[in-house]
């Protein structure tokens, strides 16, 4: 097993290479979550342009069962992200710093590398037809509503609330799977 310090030194090592000194997050109290195997996971859904969203398998289950539980109760639930890398992470914070976007801000919405829940292969984004992507406007539509009462049952819970200790925005549309405890 890795030592929190461990973690700590390996996500220091990762923004040391995007040229981001670990300081900038150093007050924030973030977990560490290690990357899935990428072999274990399976394609939990594709979109209409082809993307594959994939996810460990139990994960995977539990997000059809609930995706179709969904649709009985006449609410239409989409992935729009699942499993992410550490690589992948590490491009979308390079995107942002091309983008002239500083650490502070968008660490706010994007976590630092070995921080994200996707890396496990547990975590969704989820939407909503005639709902924009990723975006707060998702949290006052009926599926957000269908979430908040049904999810849980299904295994999967809201990460990101208002005021979250971690310091991210409000994204009622992530959502992780935990394994139910035996």
């Amino acid at each position: 097993m890795i030592s929190a310090a461990d973690n700590r030194q390996q996500i220091s090592r990762w923004l040391a290479e995007l040229g981001i000194d670990s300081e900038v997050i150093a007050h924030r109290t973030l977990p560490f979550f290690s990357e899935a195997d990428e072999k274990m996971l399976v394609t939990a859904e594709t979109n209409g342009e082809g993307k594959a969203f994939r996810l460990l398998p139990a994960a995977a289950a539990a997000w059809w069962q609930m995706q179709h539980q969904a649709r009985v109760d006449g609410i239409e639930l989409y992935l729009v992200s699942a499993w992410r890398s550490v690589a992948y992470q590490m491009a979308l914070i390079a995107e942002q710093q091309q983008q002239g976007i500083a650490p502070e801000i968008f660490f706010t919405y994007l976590a630092p590398p070995g921080c994200s829940e996707h890396h496990t292969g547990c975590a969704v984004d989820i939407n909503t037809p005639e709902c924009d992507e990723v975006s707060g406007v998702f949290g006052d539509t009926p599926a957000f509503r269908w979430l908040r009462q049904h999810a849980a049952g299904f295994g999967f819970v809201m990460s990101f609330a208002e005021n979250n200790p971690w310091g991210f925005i409000y994204e009622p549309w992530h959502w992780c799977w935990h394994a139910p405890k035996s």
